[in-house]
């Protein structure tokens, strides 16, 4: 059978966006275009505003990680980057107390692909700035589609490395470690719909769910809430909910409980105390976290209630 083969061809930018304020901005903050972007840096990305005033000066658009709700900072390019562009982006990401900073150009220069690498470098650990080429590609005539290429990004092989020879792990924070990093591997490998963070030596690892201030989290305590004790520990799938409209979205959610629950097909632990800005809704599991030959029995229970919290809440927590 002869399968007729077209080619791939490229289209230039200005043929679809004219102007980076007018035309190309509010395309790239569409929730779908956004969510292309943020898939190709790893990022659940969230719109907080367009052309924002920083000084006598404008940001093209300033996004808020829904990981950990932190700003994140997009400076747009039509063109090959320049040192105009440059010094923004360094302007608006201190004057917004942006974490993360994309780039995002026709074409990114050897030299400010250099710049790039060395503000990764030089910033601790959190900080992060991405160099991004967008293309436009087309195969006879279809439809146009953009692709991002990830040009220059944080190395977080070497920052984890570099903290973690920085200080001396205790036993737990080891097994911590431990745990996550054989956890993150499972997911991969079972091909969760759920991105894993990197593994850090603490008790919890947080997700993303597409909602600022709430977000699903992976708990492995070594503290028994249940039979408060260290004796025995304690896994918990969990969405959380924090900051000033948490209590809100929490009675908001309370009032599909019956629904959610039967869905789920479980009874959750509803956890909203008066006098913190924070609520839980929750699935718990007394374990022994050191316990290494059930180690693959307790992430399979794990990635179970995660992703059962994710695909009941997920829809229900945009529509907040």
């Amino acid at each position: 059978m002869n399968t007729k083969l077209n080619r791939l061809e490229k289209v230039d930018l200005r043929q679809v966006w004219l102007n980076e304020s007018s035309n190309f901005t509010p395309w790239l903050a569409q929730k779908e275009n956004l969510e292309l972007l943020g898939n190709t840096v790893g990022i659940s990305l969230e719109l907080a505003a367009t052309e924002t005033a920083v000084g006598a000066f404008t940001a093209d658009i300033v996004c808020v990680n829904t990981e950990d709700d932190t700003k994140v900072l997009i400076e747009n390019q039509l063109e090959k980057t320049d040192h105009r562009h440059l010094g923004q982006i360094i302007t608006y990401a201190a004057g917004l107390e942006a974490v993360t900073v994309i780039w995002l150009a026709e074409r990114i220069t050897e030299e400010h692909r250099a710049a790039i690498d060395w503000l990764n470098d030089i910033t601790e650990e959190g900080y992060n700035f991405f160099g991004l080429e967008i293309e436009l590609w087309r195969i006879g005539d279809s439809d146009i589609a953009p692709k991002f290429n990830v040009v220059s990004k944080p190395n977080e092989w070497a920052r984890n490395i570099a903290s973690a020879m920085s200080r001396e792990l205790t036993e737990d924070k080891q097994l911590q470690l431990d745990f996550w990093t054989g956890f993150k591997t499972y997911m991969v490998d079972q091909g969760s719909v759920i991105r894993m963070p990197s593994a850090k030596p603490r008790a919890w690892m947080d997700i993303p769910i597409g909602r600022a201030g709430i977000h699903l989290a992976a708990i492995a305590s070594l503290w028994d809430s249940n039979a408060n004790t260290c004796q025995t520990n304690e896994l918990r799938a969990q969405l959380y909910l924090k900051g000033s409209n948490a209590k809100n979205r929490f009675k908001l959610l309370e009032q599909m409980r019956s629904e959610i629950e039967d869905e789920l097909g479980e009874s959750l632990i509803w956890y909203n105390p008066e006098d913190a800005k924070m609520s839980r809704i929750y699935l718990r599991k007394t374990v022994d976290l050191r316990n290494y030959e059930k180690r693959t029995e307790q992430y399979r229970w794990l990635k179970e209630k995660l992703e059962k919290l994710y695909e009941v809440f997920s829809t229900r927590v945009r529509d907040l």
